[in-house]
């Protein structure tokens, strides 16, 4: 058994050890896990290997498996994107704003730690490793519970990190600062919604089915992201070898991640040259298409093109489907969106400058992209980088979530002994 309120305690306890913590400390604890992870990768390996094996006799699709859940190819870049965050500026500390009232007092607000992150996430061992740095280089401690699915690739991940802890010794950066839930039992998603007394934060990561339990069950703050129905409007003024090109990038790149492309929206005075391009290209890596009637009347004869269902448009494939659908023009792409997005990434290919500040001003996603493909939605490939998720709310913290989005601020006020008249 776990005991998840020894746990919470322990991340309290470390956590006002980490607020005194220096930059140089963090990134030194940072490095420190980086170094591990590279030492331990054998180990951890094996371990995702079993995971891997597991997936496979369950079922899951290869997709799936090789996107979300093999490490095999992505140890190197999880390891350069550990050692990329203790180059990265150190918010906590930093002044947002600051000011000398009439009376001669210095009111500034300061950034500074959360205090302790609780995260649960599904599928990518990845997240053990970007939550527990971006938490330490923020001051945060962080409680992880990962999904059964590569549990043994956590287990293996979250020992490397508290390891190298161990060993750096450092008394503001204690090892119990990443605290890593080793039972698949999903009582304790339950039991860390409600631990308010030691977490004041909680990210999930996964379904629709996580983020309504989360919100149903928490009574601690709850930052929900991870969730895509993603968009991308083909204009009738778009360069459509561009546009042929974004598609493809963003619905084969990775198609399992929550800003790859789910529904292509095409006006029609474009769409029976466009469709059947875009297939050809598409098609070559295994995509198959889900269309409504305007796009199934002018591609359905082609191969894996089939009707789409009641509900293709609300969903997120998570897979190598696209849904199709043609449109009159801008207003009725912008009432699809609003009308089926989750309102996490949405793009438009134009070359009118009307259309595409009408788009951005009127989708209102966490982020909204002109002429380039949805994948970028990422802490990393907007400079951010490694990120703990990507956050469709509107409060607090909205879009990839990085190092400043694991801060609050406190407001400092100095004085030279005034007193309130």
């Amino acid at each position: 058994m776990f005991d998840l309120i020894a746990a919470g305690k322990q991340a309290k306890q470390a956590a006002r050890a980490l607020a005194k913590a220096t930059t140089e400390e963090k990134n030194r604890a940072v490095l420190a896990i980086a170094d591990a992870i590279e030492a331990c990768a054998d180990a951890i390996l094996e371990a995702n290997a079993r995971d891997l094996a597991a997936a496979r006799e369950r079922g899951l699709s290869e997709t799936l498996i090789k996107d979300r859940f093999d490490l095999s190819r992505r140890m190197p870049g999880i390891i350069a994107d550990v050692r990329k965050v203790a180059e990265l500026p150190d918010p906590v500390g930093t002044v947002i704003s600051e000011s000398t009232l009439p009376n001669g007092l210095h009111a500034a607000k300061r950034r500074t730690p959360i205090g302790v992150i609780g995260m649960i996430y599904e599928a990518r061992p990845n997240v053990t490793v970007d939550c527990a740095v971006l938490a330490l280089k923020t001051g945060n401690a962080s409680i992880l519970r990962g999904g059964s699915e590569v549990f043994h690739s956590n287990v293996a991940l979250a020992g490397a990190i508290r390891g190298a802890l161990q060993t750096l010794n450092l008394p503001n950066v204690p090892p119990d600062a990443v605290q890593f839930i080793e039972s698949t039992d999903r009582a304790y998603v339950e039991q860390m919604l409600r631990l308010n007394e030691y977490i004041d934060m909680i990210i999930p990561r996964g379904g629709a089915s996580l983020h309504q339990f989360c919100r149903e069950h928490a009574t601690i703050p709850v930052i929900t992201g991870g969730l895509g129905i993603v968009h991308i409007y083909v204009d009738d003024t778009a360069n459509l070898d561009q546009a042929v090109e974004i598609a493809f990038n963003a619905k084969t790149q990775r198609p399992s991640v929550c800003n790859a492309a789910d529904t292509l929206l095409v006006h029609e005075a474009v769409a029976a040259e466009f469709l059947p391009r875009a297939i050809e290209r598409l098609s070559a890596s295994g995509v198959t298409y889900r269309a409504e009637p305007r796009a199934l009347a002018l591609v359905g004869g082609l191969a894996g093109v089939q009707a789409a269902g009641e509900n293709d448009f609300d969903t997120e494939w998570m897979a190598l489907i696209l849904g199709l659908k043609v449109v009159n023009g801008l207003d009725e792409a912008i009432a699809h969106i609003n009308a089926h997005s989750t309102f996490h990434s949405e793009a438009i290919l134009t070359q009118t400058q009307a259309n595409a500040d009408r788009f951005v001003l009127e989708i209102d996603s966490a982020a909204v992209f002109v002429n380039t493909s949805t994948r970028f939605n990422d802490g990393s490939a907007l400079g951010l980088g490694a990120e703990i998720a990507v956050s469709t709310q509107k409060l607090h913290a909205r879009g990839p979530m990085a190092l400043e989005a694991l801060t609050t601020y406190k407001w400092v006020v100095i004085g030279q002994g005034q007193v309130r008249p």
